[in-house]
This record gives C-alpha cells, sequence and structure tokens, in this order.
C-alpha cells in the first residue's frame, strides 16, 4: 500500500502551552486507524492540523507527496482529506436530501454563486447515492431537527464523503449515540469508507469500537504519540494501559451504570 499521509515533526503551541509534539505518522491507502487518549491528549489538536484549522507551528503534513500546511480547510477538502465532527455540522432547518445538497455544491465550488441551483441532476444523483451509501435514504425529505442522534452522526459522515476523498478523518462518531446503536452505526460507516476505498483515522473513546474497528491504533498521551501499532499490540502496551485504557474502563463502566439506572 502507498503512503497518502505523512506527517513529520508535528507540533501546535499556544503560547507557553505544548498541545502537540514530535508528531511523526504515516497513513496508507486503505488503512483504518484508531486515534486513542484522554482528554487533551492532542488527538484533536492533530486532527485540526491536517484538515486546516489550525496551522501547526512547526512541522510538515504531506498528503499524496503535496505539502498541505498553510492551506485552508477548503482547500484540504478539495485536496482528498474530509472531516467530520464530535458535534454534527448541520443545518438542522433543512431536510436531509437538502444538506447533502448543500455539500455537493460545496464541493462543486458552487454554494455562493446566487444563480447555481443547488438541485442539479448531478447533485441529486449524487446526494441520493451518499444516503444510500449510508442507509439513511429514507429520511431524505425529514427535516434535520426529527432526527435521531445516530442519524444525525451518519448524515455528517454522508456529507463528508460526498465527494468521494481519499482519507477520512472522524471525531468520536459514537459521542452521544445510544450503547445499542453505536456498532450498527460504525458497521455501517465502515462498509461505506472500504467500499469508497478511502483510509479513515477516527478519534475514539469506547475501547470496544477501537478494538473491533481499528487495525492499527495511535495513541496519544500529553501532546505525544505514545504506542503506533497494530490494534492489539497498541492496546497492550504498558503507557497505553497506565494513561489511557484504565481511566477510559472507568469511565465507561461508570456510564454503563448511569444507563442502566435510566
Amino acid at each position: 500500500m502507498s503512503i497518502i499521509l505523512e506527517t513529520r515533526d508535528l507540533a501546535k503551541s499556544f503560547g507557553a502551552v505544548t498541545a502537540a509534539a514530535n508528531i511523526n505518522v504515516t497513513i496508507h491507502e486503505g488503512e483504518i486507524v484508531g486515534v486513542i487518549g484522554s482528554n487533551g491528549a492532542g488527538k484533536t489538536t492533530f486532527i485540526n492540523m491536517v484538515t486546516g484549522y489550525l496551522k501547526p507551528s512547526q512541522g510538515s503534513i504531506l498528503f499524496r507527496g503535496k505539502e498541505m500546511v498553510g492551506l485552508s480547510p477548503r482547500q484540504v477538502t478539495r485536496e482528498g482529506i474530509c472531516r467530520s465532527f464530535q458535534v454534527a455540522q448541520l443545518f438542522p432547518e433543512l431536510s436531509v436530501l437538502e444538506n447533502m445538497l448543500i455539500a455537493c455544491s460545496m464541493l462543486g465550488g458552487n454554494l455562493f454563486n446566487p444563480f447555481s441551483p443547488l438541485k442539479t441532476k448531478a447533485n441529486l444523483q449524487a446526494a441520493q447515492a451518499a444516503l444510500d451509501d449510508y442507509l439513511i435514504g429514507e429520511y431524505a425529505h425529514a427535516p434535520v431537527s426529527t432526527l435521531p442522534q445516530g442519524v444525525r452522526k451518519l448524515l455528517d459522515i454522508a456529507m463528508a464523503m460526498v465527494g468521494r476523498p481519499s482519507l477520512l478523518l472522524l471525531d468520536e462518531p459514537t459521542s452521544g449515540v445510544a450503547i445499542e446503536e453505536k456498532f450498527g452505526l460504525m458497521d455501517t460507516v465502515i462498509k461505506a469508507v472500504i467500499n469508497s476505498g478511502a483510509a479513515s483515522l477516527f478519534v475514539e473513546h469506547d475501547m470496544e469500537i477501537v478494538s473491533r474497528y481499528a487495525t492499527r491504533v495511535i495513541a496519544f498521551y500529553d501532546g505525544h504519540i505514545i504506542a503506533d501499532a497494530h490494534t492489539t499490540e497498541a492496546l497492550n502496551h504498558p503507557q497505553v494501559r497506565e494513561y489511557i485504557i484504565g481511566s477510559e474502563l472507568h469511565r465507561e463502566q461508570a456510564e454503563g451504570v448511569r444507563y442502566a439506572a435510566n
């Protein structure tokens, strides 16, 4: 598999606070990589730098050999790197289909042209195909404000994928999703990503999700990578077990008690 993303000595500081340092990562075509770490470990900072939302303090981000540092989020998207957010970025007053059509138009560069219609034949075909890929076609005409959280997450990811990117970055895709829905959601997402041929990095706190879907894990702690290996090896790394898995298992157990009480 060829390399599609490479970061070299990537770092980000906010004044005297170092959010990420010495981040050296290589991602190959078709990989499904889990990104783990406690809150504030540097995971989202890393994702934001790769997608152009944060400019690194130093280092290089190469996508298919092209430097990405200095590009805007939209320019990064056009190069083939897309993302979803922990909180779905949707237009709640519009329908599912209308949200998809806006995503299609943005990728076509016509969103801010008042004379360019959203409902072109090409946009409608692309939007419907994406909804079908993510198994949410039945919601096409429903207002986003009426959707269950899991469907909102799938719509947000489908909108990110409508341009057929080579790399998809997901920020906590199962956050806020009911326990009984999380595996079905991830089954749908991972199947669609694999079928598209894209690679994916997903930030996740749920170790069940990570162990089930990631073939490789990158673990962050205090702004540094402490493990980057096959999933089983990474999750058994002593520092990962000490600094990440222990606290996350405690958190999941506490949430389990809370769900049970409800």
